[in-house]
């Protein structure tokens, strides 16, 4: 199973599931198959993760991913229905270059990296992926990419100017 991207809302966190993978063991009596999933999780309002899990089963897996998704959950600035400014994830050989778009443009974005940006509540914004097309690579590098946006306010804070 390929590229499986289906959403659910469980109270206030939306899970998407990026992609199911089917591992396959040889033993004696044939093959047997387990699954990969990784989900990406996120409230909408600036909290966003991803998840890995693997079973035997699709569903375990998904919800083992849930899981990990919910121990590792980050806070993205936002500004409005964008991102205050531009920045550049990197993570492996994937990189996910993120720009701040103006009111309706909407989430120009691929399939792992959508998944990212949707959960994180974001709704306007232009994005290009370079280098390696894994959808786990891909998503590293988009949450990575949001860690690091600040706000002008954030900033001056943290130099101690004033704007």
């Amino acid at each position: 199973m390929s590229s499986d991207s289906r959403d659910r809302d469980r109270g206030e966190w939306v899970e998407s599931v990026v992609s199911i993978r089917r591992c396959a063991a040889v033993v004696k009596g044939g093959r047997r198959f387990s699954f990969n999933a990784l989900v990406v999780v996120g409230n909408g309002r600036g909290q966003v993760s991803w998840g890995y899990g693997k079973a035997n089963e699709v569903p375990p897996a998904v919800e083992k991913g849930v899981k990990d998704a919910h121990k590792q959950m980050k806070k993205v600035q936002l500004r409005g229905s964008t991102i205050p400014h531009m920045v550049i994830g990197k993570f492996g050989a994937a990189t996910v270059l993120l720009m701040p778009a103006s009111p309706g443009t909407g989430v120009i974005a691929g399939g792992a990296v959508r998944a990212v940006v949707e959960a994180a509540g974001i709704k306007d914004v232009l994005t290009k992926s370079f280098g390696s097309p894994n959808k786990l690579n891909l998503v590293k590098a988009a949450i990575q990419g949001l860690t690091q946006l600040r706000t002008k306010e954030e900033i001056a804070r943290l130099r101690g100017v004033q704007i």
